[in-house]
């Protein structure tokens, strides 16, 4: 049974902490946030720590879910790796660049496993677009929405709405899951062309044109001000068929497709040995984007 903490209690950790309850070969063993009512009936079972590095000296962990704001990831997650603790850390994996390579250089030479979540590479419905795809031959283009008001999907957690708390705006904080969508896909990319519209100082919408190595083409729309919510990716293959996958289809209800996808993310920690690279490659599409904005 792997022994696991949760550090950052907003409003992403409840589907963790659902997957948690779920899998008996895991264990909640204590939890972390540095508001003490977010620590209430927890213990004593798993117990509450307000600062992370009192948790990681006290509690014997084989793990830890990492869903604090942006902003400490890389304070969070080094200190986890100093202590050879295995790491899960939900996208972006830090707001600095060079933070984020000196975490994936830190995770392979202790040999510690850091991996990114990037919970909708295990949706559903992507996945089996992905199936449909590879056995039709590949794509030709493709294309990822993710689009969103995101003033409805933060709950309580105001420092997204903060660019030096979450990195930037609708770029910093969906941009990473729509690349690593096109990056399942198509593997590693570059960024062609970035379009990035801002309001008040935040990016509220971007059109973001990417390329894979054999010449693929992407586009990824990214939108903070969108009614409703939109979250789909479509495939255009060789012989001009269009296919869609829906990311909450067979999801009704807010949120919804969330409580299956982290489970993904739970099976995929389970499995990590090494160094995920897939976090490191979305945070420097975010910062080429954000280069050509300027």
């Amino acid at each position: 049974m792997r022994r696991v903490a949760v550090v950052g209690l907003g409003a992403i950790s409840a589907y963790y902490l659902a997957a948690i309850d779920a899998d008996p070969e895991w264990r909640l063993s204590a939890v972390c946030d540095v508001r003490p009512e977010k620590l209430r009936g927890f213990a004593p079972e798993a117990p509450g720590f307000q600062d992370h590095r009192e948790l990681f000296g006290r509690v014997e962990l084989d793990a830890v879910i990492v869903t604090a704001p942006n902003d400490v990831h890389a304070e969070v997650c080094r200190d986890a790796l100093r202590h050879g603790i295995a790491v899960c850390v939900e996208k972006p994996l830090a707001v600095a660049l060079a933070d984020a390579r000196e975490l994936a250089d830190l995770s392979r030479r202790l040999g510690v496993p850091l991996l990114t979540s990037f919970h909708r590479r295990y949706n559903d419905n992507v996945l089996r677009l992905r199936s449909e795809v590879a056995a039709r031959g590949g794509v030709t283009a493709m294309r990822v929405r993710y689009l969103e008001r995101i003033e409805e999907h933060i709950g309580g957690d105001t420092w997204y709405l903060d660019p030096a708390r979450c990195g930037g705006g609708c770029v910093a904080d969906n941009g990473p899951n729509a690349f690593d969508l096109v990056r399942l896909f198509l593997g590693d990319v570059e960024l062609a062309h970035a379009a990035v519209k801002e309001e008040r100082g935040t990016d509220r919408q971007a059109v973001v044109e990417l390329e894979s190595t054999s010449g693929v083409p992407a586009v990824v729309e990214l939108d903070w001000s969108h009614p409703g919510e939109t979250k789909d990716v479509e495939a255009l293959l060789a012989d001009g068929t269009r296919l869609h996958a829906d990311m909450l289809a067979g999801h009704p209800g807010f949120k919804n497709s969330l409580w299956h996808e982290y489970r993904g993310v739970l099976d995929a920690f389970a499995s990590t040995t090494g160094t995920d690279p897939g976090g490191l490659a979305a945070l420097e599409l975010v910062h080429a984007v954000y280069r050509e904005a300027r």
